[in-house]
């Protein structure tokens, strides 16, 4: 998503796109199933919130046959109309009133959102069909986009005029956690995990030793590449602090942005990368889908993608911004390689305080791995009972930031292994600059001449990343560990449950 939080595209779709949709369903289900929420109203307005709760069951289902499904919020059931986020979740207000309405524009937003990137990526066939399945005032309406806006407004309106209803919404607002239950079970999860959570720690001890060792001294396998942001304007802490205060100017303190400021942030905190590079699997690049139909990277396109979230800590919900950079593959280093593959990531997260400085950062990969935190000196670990659970690993303390001065993020060849986090003044003039893009362009890439795929598909997952680790690693319950993922899909812990986009995520661990 964007930075500008409240603007999402608005879709062009003629109707008869969802006249090819509903053909089937309507012209051998007669005059629709009921739907479960919407099946009690009774009268004429009330049999026209019948018809559009239709609309949406008819469209979510050639979205699923197609499987163009978009993964990224999660489905409310009963309000067809509503997608939730783990923010959103942890957020949902006890009362009804200006925050509960705030609320739900955010939960329709999302909706909004999902169904754009599907509407694009959905092949349609012109089809003849009847116009009778919408609404009498919306039937001359030509466009997808509107009556579908129109019929989500026109549900949203019949189903929390009640507190009955406001109540269902809150119960129903639940994002289902990216584990397996049912392989933790099988893979008897309660002896495995002990193992594993061995493993963990031998990871992170390996982990610690690359962090503390001389980095000078440190072997290099090609030739270190380093990769700067665009040139562009860079904001102090005071602008930064003044934008945040502004931009939560809501009853549920979620800070949005402006377009201008949203790129003025990004630019202000995106990483400078220092890649040691020994093959073409080592350059960042755009993610393409090839003339086969498979993913893959371009790497003549040095991109980086920028998002924005939040995280709630002692009440307030502070702001993040969000990059990732993807690879064409990790390596294989031998044929005994678990975890070598096509595609590769890292995923590098700001998270800014009320007074808009960087306070904590951490890092995955992105296929949810290798969790890594990097609190500032204003963050304090918490004391946490012992447990096998899957804790804050923190290899490093963040340096501290002068004027002109960026992250540096060192990264090891072929496994792409974070290894150092440093600083270095602005303007590197040996550097190659990268693009900065929004990462929901990777919801829709084109995919030949006249059509359009997500890089991930409806599971959050990419295809063709697969690693071989799954077949060892399946009993700690995550889908296809090592597998390349969408943004609100990463479970990053594989003892415990833990999610990148947790909205307490930080709060568990620092003070």
């Amino acid at each position: 998503m964007s930075g500008a939080e409240p603007a999402f595209p608005r879709w062009r779709f003629p109707l008869i796109g969802f006249l090819a949709l509903t053909l089937v369903a309507c012209a051998s289900a007669g005059p629709g199933r009921p739907d479960p929420w919407h099946t009690h109203l009774e009268g004429p307005a009330d049999a026209d919130a019948g018809r559009c709760a239709r609309l949406f069951a008819d469209l979510d289902d050639a979205v699923a046959a197609a499987g163009v499904r978009d993964a990224e919020a999660a489905p409310v059931p009963g309000f067809p109309y509503l997608r939730v986020n783990r923010l959103l979740q942890a957020l949902a207000p006890e009362a009804g009133g200006e925050a509960f309405e705030r609320w739900v524009d955010l939960l329709q937003r999302l909706d909004d959102a999902g169904r754009s990137v599907e509407l694009k990526n959905l092949p349609l066939a012109p089809i003849n069909a009847p116009e009778t399945s919408l609404p009498a005032d919306l039937a001359g309406n030509r466009e997808l986009a509107a009556a579908i806006g129109a019929c989500g407004v026109r549900l949203r309106a019949a189903d929390l005029a009640r507190e009955e209803g406001r109540e269902r919404l809150r119960a129903a607002a639940r994002v289902p956690d990216a584990y397996h239950t049912w392989k933790r079970v099988l893979g008897l999860y309660w002896v495995t995990r002990i193992p594993f959570s061995a493993g963990v720690r031998g990871w992170q001890r390996s982990t610690q030793v690359a962090f503390d060792a001389d980095l000078e001294s440190r072997a290099v396998n090609g030739r270190v590449v380093r990769f700067a942001p665009p040139p562009g304007a860079r904001l102090s802490a005071d602008r930064v602090g003044e934008a945040i205060r502004r931009g939560r100017g809501n009853p549920l303190g979620i800070a949005a942005f402006d377009e201008e400021t949203w790129k003025d942030l990004v630019a202000t905190f995106a990483p400078l990368l220092e890649i040691d590079v020994a093959s073409g699997d080592d350059l960042i690049g755009a993610p393409v889908w090839d003339a086969n139909g498979a993913p893959g990277v371009d790497v003549s396109r040095p991109v980086v993608y920028a998002r924005l979230a939040h995280t709630v800590h002692g009440g307030a919900v502070l702001p993040q911004i969000v990059y990732s950079f993807w690879f064409p593959a990790r390596t294989c280093d031998s044929e005994a390689d678990l975890l070598c593959g096509q595609l590769d990531g890292i995923t590098w997260r700001v998270t800014l305080d009320e007074r808009g400085r960087p306070w904590v950062y951490d890092a995955m990969h992105n296929c949810g791995c290798y969790h890594l935190f990097f609190p500032t000196a204003r963050a304090r670990l918490r004391p946490l009972p012992d447990s096998l659970d899957e804790a804050a690993f923190v290899p490093q303390r963040a340096p501290d930031l002068a004027a002109g001065e960026r992250v540096v993020l060192r990264i090891a060849s072929r496994s792409h292994y974070l290894e150092r986090l440093r600083v270095a003044q602005d303007g590197d003039p040996g550097a190659a600059a990268y693009r900065i893009a929004d990462d929901d362009e990777l919801r829709s890439l084109p995919l030949g001449e006249d059509r359009r795929r997500s890089l991930f598909g409806p599971d959050g997952i990419v295809a063709g990343s697969e690693r071989r680790e799954r077949y060892l690693f399946w009993p700690m319950g995550v889908p296809e560990p090592g597998a390349m993922r969408q943004w609100g899909t990463h479970a990053t812990a594989f003892v415990g449950r833990r999610h990148f986009d947790d909205a307490d995520l930080l709060e568990r661990y620092f003070e």
